[in-house]
């Protein structure tokens, strides 16, 4: 009875045991499968990675050298700047000693001009408002009104100096005078070193103008405002009241 019991019992046991084998089975086919899926996912976030540290480097990279650039332009055009400046400085310490002759020659002049206080009047007048503008100018070099006002006030004084240069030629005493002869002298060789110093002074604005004008700079000037600079030409009155010759 027992045997007959236990044999009634065996199917069951087979059955149970197979279900817990095919249990087994599927449970190491889905780990399989999650082991798969994690070793294809571990390389495609892997790459991700490497991509994004890549962009980041490239873009690290990128900054920098726009960096440097903006750094190395916005000192190249301090640089431009301070130079003209400076050259300007070389026009201003002439124009002054200039300023301090014309009264000395004006004075000497009165003695032999007496007929003449007009012209000399004019001379002192025109000196006194380059002066004026000449000041102007130094407290900011390249600026467009205080150069523009400074190039017609020189233009106006170079005129009246030209003017009472002739009308001395009339009085041979007040030319053979040696004060006279000496403050003449001293003034042409000032003369001669404004010329200079005006020309490198315009060289330089000229530099400086150009690279702030060309592109990147311009977009570094434009941003920090690195303003145009204005150059410092003054007509010759020897050019410009030149006599009109015709062979008519």
């Amino acid at each position: 009875m027992a045997v007959c019991e236990h044999f009634q019992f065996f199917p069951e046991i087979i059955i149970a045991r197979t279900r817990d084998s095919v249990k087994l089975s599927v449970n190491l086919n889905e780990r399989k499968i999650m082991m798969t899926g994690i070793m294809l996912a571990e390389p495609a976030t892997l790459a991700l990675g490497a991509i994004a540290l890549i962009i980041f480097g490239v873009l690290v990279i990128v900054a920098i050298i726009v960096g440097v650039m903006i750094i190395g332009i916005y000192n190249k055009l301090v640089t431009l700047r301070n130079r003209y400046k400076n050259a300007y400085a070389q026009i201003d310490v002439q124009l002054k000693r200039r300023y301090d002759l014309i009264p000395n020659l004006v004075e000497t002049a009165k003695g032999y001009m007496k007929h003449e206080s007009g012209t000399l009047e004019a001379v002192t007048a025109a000196r006194n408002i380059a002066y004026a503008a000449a000041k102007a100018a130094a407290s900011n070099p390249g600026d467009a009104t205080a150069m523009k006002n400074l190039t017609a006030a020189e233009s106006g004084l170079g005129g009246t100096l030209s003017r009472l240069m002739m009308v001395s030629e009339a009085y041979p005493d007040l030319k053979s005078n040696q004060n006279m002869m000496q403050l003449t002298e001293e003034l042409t060789s000032t003369e001669n070193k404004i010329s200079f110093a005006r020309q490198a002074y315009n060289d330089s604005v000229m530099a400086y103008n150009t690279d702030r004008e060309v592109f990147p700079s311009n977009l570094i000037a434009n941003t920090f405002n690195f303003g145009p600079a204005e150059l410092f030409v003054v007509d010759k009155p020897e050019q410009k009241d030149a006599p009109k010759v015709s062979f008519s």
